[in-house]
């Protein structure tokens, strides 16, 4: 593959622990590619030393970027604020990723060879052929799947996985969506933002995904029914 202007963008919190084994798969794949910038989004729900892990690697290695986010009101804030950083940095294709390895850096090339041949998204999909869940909770797979299967009948969609955090896009479909007002307050914005883009030039992307948290706050899933509501009767596209 040639080699391409791209960024991953991580939001992370409280992810002392693993931040090593995150930051060593990271790098081998900016070493495949030999290319690559990782903007690491770290605000006040973190509570350990993932701050000044993420700092401390931001000034050693110059492929990392960390970005302090204290104005952060919840996920999505993290996720915007990270997609802004790598658009207003100029990246062509920017990737959005889990911090905690549910995510497997691995994939990424595919990812940016999906963007690279005629697509200007690429959400991942772990319901499709050569996708994959792996130790997640049944209360996880089970929202997942009956999220998708709900969101497909009242949305109109046609995606086999309408929840995944794993997706990429090319910035100009960045820019389109850096100024949408999301309704979303946690992770239903990644259905949300299949459903707005519903009509762009998309492909779903194998992923493996694991996963040991079950946790499902009440009022993200209230938050998700009232959005999924909303767009029900709201038809709003923004391609």
């Amino acid at each position: 593959m040639e080699k391409l202007d791209f960024a991953l963008i991580i939001p992370l919190a409280n992810e002392e622990e693993g931040f090593d084994m995150l930051v060593t798969a990271i790098k081998k794949v900016f070493c495949q590619l030999n290319c690559g910038k990782a903007y690491l989004i770290v605000d006040n729900a973190s509570k350990d030393e993932t701050y000044n892990l993420c700092k401390n690697m931001a000034e050693i290695d110059n492929r990392f970027v960390l970005v302090w986010a204290p104005e952060n009101r919840n996920v999505v804030d993290a996720y915007l604020r990270g997609y802004k950083e790598a658009f207003v940095n100029g990246h062509e294709y920017i990737i959005e990723m889990d911090a905690g390895l549910s995510h497997d850096p691995s994939a990424v090339p595919t990812f940016l060879r999906s963007l690279t041949e005629g697509n200007d998204c690429a959400f991942g999909s772990r319901f499709i052929n050569g996708g994959s869940v792996v130790d997640s909770s049944f209360k996880r797979l089970f929202l997942s799947k009956f999220g998708t299967w709900l969101s497909n009948i009242l949305l109109g969609t046609r995606m086999a996985d309408m929840t995944s955090g794993f997706i990429g896009f090319k910035a100009d479909i960045v820019k389109i969506f850096l100024e949408h007002k999301f309704k979303s307050k946690a992770h239903f914005y990644q259905t949300e933002l299949r459903f707005l883009l519903r009509y762009s030039r998309y492909i779903e992307v194998p992923i493996h995904y694991c996963s040991a948290s079950p946790r499902v706050s009440k009022k993200a899933v209230l938050n998700a029914l009232s959005t999924l509501f909303y767009y029900t009767f709201n038809r709003l596209r923004l391609v």
